[in-house]
Protein backbone atom coordinates (compact mmCIF):
# COMPACT_ATOMS: atom_id res chain seq x y z
CA UNK A 1 0.00 0.00 0.00
CA UNK A 2 2.81 2.43 0.89
CA UNK A 3 4.67 1.49 -2.29
CA UNK A 4 1.56 2.21 -4.39
CA UNK A 5 1.11 5.61 -2.66
CA UNK A 6 4.75 6.51 -3.42
CA UNK A 7 4.30 5.60 -7.07
CA UNK A 8 1.12 7.69 -7.34
CA UNK A 9 2.86 10.63 -5.61
CA UNK A 10 5.88 10.31 -7.93
CA UNK A 11 3.69 10.31 -11.05
CA UNK A 12 1.77 13.37 -9.78
CA UNK A 13 5.01 15.21 -9.03
CA UNK A 14 6.45 14.41 -12.47
CA UNK A 15 3.22 15.63 -14.09
CA UNK A 16 3.42 18.91 -12.17
CA UNK A 17 7.05 19.40 -13.22
CA UNK A 18 6.19 18.75 -16.88
CA UNK A 19 3.33 21.27 -16.68
CA UNK A 20 5.60 23.84 -15.03
CA UNK A 21 7.74 24.23 -18.17
CA UNK A 22 7.71 27.82 -19.42
CA UNK A 23 5.48 28.18 -22.52
CA UNK A 24 8.21 29.98 -24.50
CA UNK A 25 11.16 27.72 -23.68
CA UNK A 26 13.16 26.53 -26.66
CA UNK A 27 15.36 27.74 -29.50
CA UNK A 28 14.37 31.03 -31.15
CA UNK A 29 15.77 32.86 -34.16
CA UNK A 30 15.55 36.64 -33.72
CA UNK A 31 16.09 39.14 -36.53
CA UNK A 32 16.73 42.76 -35.57
CA UNK A 33 16.05 45.48 -38.17
CA UNK A 34 17.30 49.07 -37.87
CA UNK A 35 14.71 51.64 -38.97
CA UNK A 36 16.39 54.83 -37.73
CA UNK A 37 20.02 55.72 -37.09
CA UNK A 38 23.36 54.61 -38.49
CA UNK A 39 23.52 51.10 -36.98
CA UNK A 40 23.93 47.80 -38.78
CA UNK A 41 20.78 47.38 -40.94
CA UNK A 42 19.97 43.83 -39.86
CA UNK A 43 21.33 41.19 -37.49
CA UNK A 44 20.26 37.67 -36.54
CA UNK A 45 20.57 36.06 -33.13
CA UNK A 46 19.92 32.42 -32.24
CA UNK A 47 18.65 32.53 -28.66
CA UNK A 48 17.65 29.87 -26.15
CA UNK A 49 14.86 30.42 -23.63
CA UNK A 50 15.02 28.29 -20.48
CA UNK A 51 12.56 28.85 -17.65
CA UNK A 52 11.71 32.21 -19.23
CA UNK A 53 15.32 33.44 -19.22
CA UNK A 54 17.00 34.35 -22.49
CA UNK A 55 20.53 33.13 -23.24
CA UNK A 56 22.62 33.44 -26.35
CA UNK A 57 25.72 35.42 -27.00
CA UNK A 58 27.28 37.02 -23.90
CA UNK A 59 25.84 40.43 -24.86
CA UNK A 60 22.18 39.28 -24.76
CA UNK A 61 20.19 39.11 -21.50
CA UNK A 62 16.52 39.20 -20.72
CA UNK A 63 13.35 37.40 -19.85
CA UNK A 64 9.96 36.41 -21.19
CA UNK A 65 6.87 36.42 -19.00
CA UNK A 66 4.40 33.53 -19.02
CA UNK A 67 2.03 35.74 -21.05
CA UNK A 68 4.76 36.30 -23.69
CA UNK A 69 5.88 39.81 -22.73
CA UNK A 70 9.54 40.28 -23.73
CA UNK A 71 12.22 42.46 -22.10
CA UNK A 72 15.72 42.09 -23.52
CA UNK A 73 19.04 43.89 -23.68
CA UNK A 74 21.07 43.22 -26.85
CA UNK A 75 24.48 44.88 -26.93
CA UNK A 76 23.15 47.56 -24.62
CA UNK A 77 20.06 48.27 -26.74
CA UNK A 78 16.75 47.71 -24.99
CA UNK A 79 14.02 45.68 -26.66
CA UNK A 80 10.47 44.86 -25.69
CA UNK A 81 7.55 43.21 -27.38
CA UNK A 82 5.25 40.22 -27.35
CA UNK A 83 5.50 36.53 -28.20
CA UNK A 84 2.49 34.41 -29.02
CA UNK A 85 2.73 30.74 -29.93
CA UNK A 86 5.80 30.31 -32.14
CA UNK A 87 6.43 33.91 -33.15
CA UNK A 88 6.55 37.48 -32.00
CA UNK A 89 7.78 40.98 -32.61
CA UNK A 90 8.54 44.26 -30.93
CA UNK A 91 10.62 47.42 -30.90
CA UNK A 92 14.14 48.26 -29.78
CA UNK A 93 16.24 51.37 -29.23
CA UNK A 94 19.76 52.12 -28.15
CA UNK A 95 23.00 53.79 -29.14
CA UNK A 96 26.10 52.47 -30.90
CA UNK A 97 29.25 54.58 -30.49
CA UNK A 98 27.07 57.47 -29.31
CA UNK A 99 24.70 57.27 -32.31
CA UNK A 100 21.04 56.72 -31.45
CA UNK A 101 19.34 53.88 -33.33
CA UNK A 102 15.97 52.18 -33.20
CA UNK A 103 13.94 49.61 -35.04
CA UNK A 104 11.90 46.44 -34.88
CA UNK A 105 12.63 42.79 -34.15
CA UNK A 106 10.94 39.57 -35.17
CA UNK A 107 11.27 36.14 -33.57
CA UNK A 108 10.38 32.63 -34.68
CA UNK A 109 10.64 29.45 -32.60
CA UNK A 110 12.75 26.76 -34.29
Amino acid sequence: MIKRALIVASVALCSDVALAQHPYDGLWNVTVHTKAGDCQPSMQYPLVVTDGRIAGTPDVTGSIGREGNVRVSIRGALANGQLSGNGGSGKWNGAAAGVACSGRWEAARQ
